[in-house]
């Protein structure tokens, strides 16, 4: 029985086969029984995904977990993306739940079971979600090729935003304590806003302009890949820490006939790791808990306080987004102190009330 245009089944040897066609091309695959009606049942569900806009063929189900993983890692190193370890880091826990299943087993049960197992490993939600992420990349990747379904991800909810933020005193007081050679990548830190480890630490004298009083990230070099410019030279505290770590380089490089590259540096060699020393200054100026990462919520509250144009304050911290931006505005007790100030400081107008209409109390 033939079914023009759509396909049919047929019988070959004992087994029943299908035979349809999508896009001009030819598919044919066995139905595994010597029943007829099993054929026709697996010739409409294939019918049903054409109709979808799904991809089709018996390759859907020879998909693998490793097909895909490899699919994913294959991505990142097309694309040279920097993220690559913490890729590996999350394959590595999706290995140990699914790594003997195909790829059309991992339905959206299975994954709210693989939520709750890491759960129960007590890992955070955010490494969790970052896993889930990493296997959701690689169905895309895969239906693209037409490999595989993705399923519907179940979402996490991540409620980790840090409120920590370094008030003038506290960073003079942590900048005391901490070891000298720290001392200019954290008055940088606290001004700029930038990141410490990924942008700070690897910086070079190259991205320092003393001429036009500029310091650069170049593209490539930041989470976003975008470039970035800091005028330092509107800024003196900024301005000197840096012209005294260059003169400090310098003294150093003629007294042991190096060169040094880096701008952050100790004893001529890059800074790899500081965490001790950070944890150190903390506790002996009585500021526990906070981290380097708090100095981009500062940099952030203070362009805020400085009523810097939200478009401009953007760029120089590098956010890409205003939600994120949002989330590190931070608005405390003192914040909203002032702002009750400015109110009261609107000196009610001298005009006599008139009988049914509203009177103006503002300038």
């Amino acid at each position: 029985m033939k079914q023009h245009g759509l396909g049919r089944p047929y019988l070959r040897g004992t087994m029943w086969w299908i035979e349809y066609w999508h896009r001009g091309q030819r598919f044919r695959e066995s139905s595994h029984s010597t029943n007829e009606k099993e054929a026709w049942k697996l010739l409409k569900c294939r019918w049903k995904e054409i109709g979808r806009g799904q991809p089709v063929g018996p390759q859907l189900e020879r998909t693998t977990f490793d097909d895909l993983m490899d699919g994913i890692c294959a991505d990142y190193k097309a694309n040279e993306r920097r993220s690559f370890e913490r890729l590996e880091t999350s394959i590595k826990q999706l290995t140990k739940f699914f790594g003997w299943y195909k790829a059309i087993d991992i339905t959206f049960d299975r994954l709210n079971q693989y939520i709750a197992q890491r759960r129960e490993d007590h890992a955070r939600p955010a490494t969790i979600r970052n896993e889930l992420a990493a296997l959701k990349r690689a169905f895309t990747l895969a239906h693209r090729a037409g490999k595989a379904i993705r399923p519907p991800f179940p979402s996490i909810t991540v409620n980790n935003a840090r409120k920590g933020f370094f008030e003038r005193d506290q960073f003079e007081a942590v900048s005391k304590k901490l070891p000298s050679y720290l001392h200019t990548l954290f008055v940088v830190a606290y001004h700029t806003g930038w990141r410490t480890r990924s942008e700070l630490l690897p910086m070079t004298w190259a991205q320092v302009d003393f001429h036009a009083g500029i310091l650069r990230l170049e593209p490539g070099t930041t989470k976003n890949d975008k470039g970035r410019e800091f005028p330092f030279h509107a800024l003196p505290e900024l301005a000197d820490a840096l012209k005294a770590q260059w003169d400090r380089t310098k003294a150093l490089e003629q007294a042991t006939g190096r060169i040094i590259p880096w701008v952050f540096h100790r004893e001529g060699n890059p800074i790899k790791e500081f965490k001790n020393a950070w944890h150190s200054a903390c506790q002996k100026a009585g500021c526990p808990g906070l981290i380097p990462h708090d100095f981009r919520r500062t940099a952030v509250r203070n362009l805020e306080r400085a009523g810097v144009p939200r478009s401009v304050a953007m760029k120089l911290t590098g956010h890409q987004t205003e939600s994120v931006y949002s989330r590190y505005a931070i608005v405390d007790e003192r914040d909203l102190a002032e702002g009750v100030k400015k109110l009261a400081a609107l000196k009610p107008r001298n005009v006599e009330p008139t009988k049914g209409k509203i009177v103006s109390l503002g300038q």
